[in-house]
């Protein structure tokens, strides 16, 4: 337990956050926020479902002077299983209450009540639609017809939440003042959560900021495509997104607690950064559209963390949810368009 103990700080205010390991992931660890309230301990996320993660939780609890049994609520950014996984062992070990947002628990809903296969026969409709190549979708196709699910599929097993939380609203903490500011993007029911409270360092501004991947200090979080199969809303993503940085932007936070990285200030300077960041990508990409592209050859042609060539099965099919959520931003501004008649469909800067 020596170990884990250093890898909880002390926030001050009764808030503290453990670094829970993420397994086989270059992130390394999610930041479980711990919020003392009137009615006991509030985490803030949970990390992700795995024994050592498990212990680490535990270890780190133990550190702040609580127990597992004793967290009265669990309120989750978002439904990704290194923030939602181990929500359901929470609960099982204390009784605690789960709050996710309406759009999000439905997500998991509909995961957990998939039959085998089905949402490898969707991904193989999906990727075949936007240009993936059959090398690519081969082996989706084995695995739809054993029937099998993708074991990293975020809700899988994850616990249904039974608590709503409701933008807008403050949260239910005797003797907290936690308000709920929905953050759609990185996913539908994304939430970051204010504290507002005086800061417990004196930090001008107003309170502190719970963002869980929505800011992140040095990195720009995945905007992807999540939808359900049977419904054929065309939505926009990244739009939802940068709206809801813009409005975080103005909230004006004395310091942001994200679930990643480290807390840090002067929120409005890192949205900054990421609008333009953003501006920036959606110019190169119309540069790259002066022929017609399918999202595939758009985002074997993006820039990414390593070469394309280097990236995993698995995190091509996020890459290509990447490039078609910037392609229906640019065409929603009008500055491109799906060329007619093109099958996979192909698009070109206007």
């Amino acid at each position: 337990m020596g170990d884990r103990v250093t890898q909880v700080t002390d926030h001050g205010g009764g808030v503290h956050s453990i670094k829970v390991p993420i397994p086989d992931n270059p992130l390394g660890h999610t930041l479980v926020h711990v919020l003392e309230t009137g009615r006991g301990p509030v985490l803030i996320d949970t990390g992700w479902d795995d024994p050592e993660a498990w212990d680490t939780l535990v270890a780190g609890l133990e550190a702040v002077g609580t127990a597992v049994s004793g967290i009265h609520g669990v309120v989750i950014t978002h439904h990704h299983p290194d923030h939602h996984g181990l929500s359901g062992r929470v609960r099982e070990a204390s009784g605690a209450w789960i709050a996710m947002h309406a759009a999000d628990t439905a997500i998991v809903r509909r995961t957990r009540a998939s039959r085998p296969g089905t949402w490898m026969t969707y991904l193989v409709a999906k990727l075949s639609a936007v240009g993936a190549p059959e090398e690519h979708l081969a082996p989706l196709r084995e695995a739809a017809a054993a029937g099998e699910r993708m074991r990293t599929l975020p809700g899988l097993r994850a616990a249904v939440p039974d608590r709503e939380i409701v933008p807008g609203e403050l949260l239910d903490l005797a003797g907290r003042s936690l308000r709920a500011i929905w953050t759609p993007g990185h996913t539908p029911g994304h939430v970051c959560l204010h504290l507002e409270e005086e800061h417990p360092g004196n930090l001008p501004g107003r309170g502190r900021l719970f963002s869980g991947d929505h800011l992140l200090p040095g990195i720009s979080p995945h905007i992807g495509l999540y939808e359900d199969p049977d419904d054929a809303t065309v939505t926009d993503p990244l739009g939802d997104y940068l709206d809801s940085l813009e409005r975080i932007g103005r909230l004006g936070a004395a310091e942001v607690l994200p679930a990643h990285q480290y807390a840090f200030t002067d929120a409005a300077g890192r949205v900054r950064e990421l609008l333009d960041h953003h501006e920036e990508r959606l110019s190169g990409l119309l540069g790259l559209l002066a022929e017609p592209l399918t999202p595939w050859q758009l985002a074997e042609r993006m820039e990414w963390n390593r070469p394309w060539e280097r990236i995993p099965h698995g995190s091509r099919n996020i890459a290509v949810s990447e490039a078609e959520a910037h392609l229906r931003r640019l065409v929603k501004l009008g500055r491109a368009e799906a060329v007619a008649g093109s099958e996979p469909v192909a698009y070109i800067a206007v």
